[in-house]
């Protein structure tokens, strides 16, 4: 069972956990005396870059953190080539993998395969296994949680990439290991999180 769950927030963590070992040095709050608001505020103006929620009990914890948002659904790809290379798009001027909302009665494989076809235009996707689950907080007509479901993919698709103009998406590139040193410069901590999955299987 998970030990701890991690949601960032402006590129910052909030970190619930249920491990007494300090392994940042972020401040440390209990997670029953937490006013949520006050914790958003702070990640969101202040200098402190995280913040640790020491949690007793960590699932139930957890689901009542979940009360405080709408939580959106979402589901993407880590997508290698032969080369074992990894495909990246790059969005709104910062560098990420594609990724998008699971639409209604849809399965959460099938919106990722979709939504990596559509950002990227890459075809013949096939699933290899479930990654990871990664969470962000965003402020869109009110508090949202974004729940993205990532899966590793392979192709072996050689013709042109397509990127998604309309999704604010000016570049797709399968990128090599030294090549990916240079986007994490300019990509989000999720994304780091993604990739470190990936690498430790």
């Amino acid at each position: 069972m998970s030990q701890m769950y991690k949601v960032f927030i402006n590129d910052k963590p909030i970190i619930i956990t249920s491990s007494t070992k300090k392994e940042n040095n972020f401040p440390v709050y209990v997670f029953k005396n937490t006013v949520f608001d006050e914790i958003f505020h702070k990640l969101k103006n202040d200098t402190i870059e995280g913040i640790n929620l020491y949690s007793t009990d960590l699932e139930n914890d957890w689901n009542l953190f979940l009360k405080n948002f709408d939580v959106v659904k979402a589901a993407g790809g880590l997508v290698t080539n032969p080369k074992n290379e990894v495909l990246f798009i790059y969005r709104n001027n910062v560098w990420d993998l594609p990724k998008g909302h699971i639409e209604k009665n849809e399965s959460t494989e099938n919106a990722a395969i979709r939504e990596v076809e559509e950002e990227s235009g890459i075809e013949k996707l096939s699933i290899i296994q479930k990654l990871i689950t990664t969470y962000h907080i965003y402020f869109l007509n009110g508090i949202k949680l974004k729940e993205t479901h990532w899966f590793l993919m392979h192709s072996n698709d050689s013709k042109k990439l397509i990127p998604q103009l309309e999704e604010g998406i000016t570049e797709v590139a399968f990128k090599s290991d030294n090549e990916i040193e240079m986007v994490f410069k300019n990509t989000y901590s999720n994304i780091k999180l993604v990739y470190k999955a990936y690498l430790t299987l």
